[in-house]
């Protein structure tokens, strides 16, 4: 639940049983059935997954957050058309951008669940979202649910959130859903290109892993993987993987929301 590419170990561990099935070519060079495993693992670089891994102790302090109460109301606020229109905040921003139906509306209702007042409408219509709806978590940061790209986008889409992407100087990260089971696709890439030239640093995040097997999940997951090593410079390599619906992931984005704003000061972000 707190760290979701946990779930794919056995997986992985079953992959490489499976490929040491067919290692003759190792075994005739010498190479041991151990030594064999060791180098298979190492084929798939668990490392890129780990690189924020803050203690449970830290994610508390980011649930509290999330908490709304008298002195630290959390709320829709309002929502824009145009960057014109967008309301001028002084506190850190984040934003949520990605295809039309990849899970937007719902990363952010359970990113809320804690304060269930905070009604996010969800559809299940691609494109629903056709203006920029801001959200206020009290006096911390304010979340940005951005209308989607692709099938059914708003036909203004680029005029409406390319300005928003330049010229918003509290914008502190961008979140860029990608569909876990279906993975990357020409519209996904094209916004990170689009990312990439604006130079601000962005985060995908991987949705709905909790709609599809664990092969298509971890074959997706590798290609995103190597993607972001080797044509991105502005993504933070890591890939944040969730489950809105079983709340896989929910507690580490949280905690990551508020290690980049500011929010809270955390005593250990990564793995030991």
């Amino acid at each position: 639940m707190l760290y979701p590419f946990s779930v794919l170990e056995p997986y992985l561990d079953r992959f490489v049983v499976l490929c040491l099935c067919c290692s003759a070519v190792l075994t005739l060079i010498g190479f041991t059935a151990s030594l064999q495993t060791v180098l298979l693992r190492r084929s798939v670089d668990r490392t890129p997954f780990q690189l924020f891994h803050p203690s449970v102790e830290d994610m508390v302090k980011a649930e509290k957050i999330f908490c709304s109460s008298p002195s630290h109301r959390i709320e829709y606020y309002t929502s824009a058309e145009r960057m014109e229109h967008a309301p001028t905040l002084q506190q850190p921003e984040v934003c949520f951008i990605g295809r039309s139906n990849v899970g937007k509306s719902s990363l952010i209702r359970a990113l809320f669940a804690l304060t269930p007042e905070v009604k996010v409408r969800v559809s299940k219509t691609p494109g629903h979202t056709k203006k920029m709806n801001f959200y206020r978590v009290g006096r911390a940061f304010t979340m940005v649910d951005m209308p989607g790209y692709g099938y059914k986008a708003p036909k203004d889409f680029v005029e409406m959130v390319t300005p928003y992407l330049y010229t918003r100087k509290n914008l502190v990260r961008t979140f860029l859903l990608v569909d876990g089971g279906v993975g990357l696709q020409d519209s996904d890439l094209d916004a990170m290109e689009m990312c990439e030239d604006i130079r601000h640093p962005y985060v995908i995040v991987v949705t709905k892993i909790d709609k599809c097997g664990p092969g298509a999940l971890l074959t997706n997951l590798l290609t995103l993987q190597n993607v972001v090593k080797t044509q991105t410079s502005c993504c933070f390599p890591q890939l944040f993987l969730v489950s809105s619906l079983h709340f896989q992931g929910i507690y580490l984005q949280r905690c990551f929301m508020c290690h980049l704003t500011g929010s809270v000061r955390l005593t250990d972000t990564c793995q030991t």
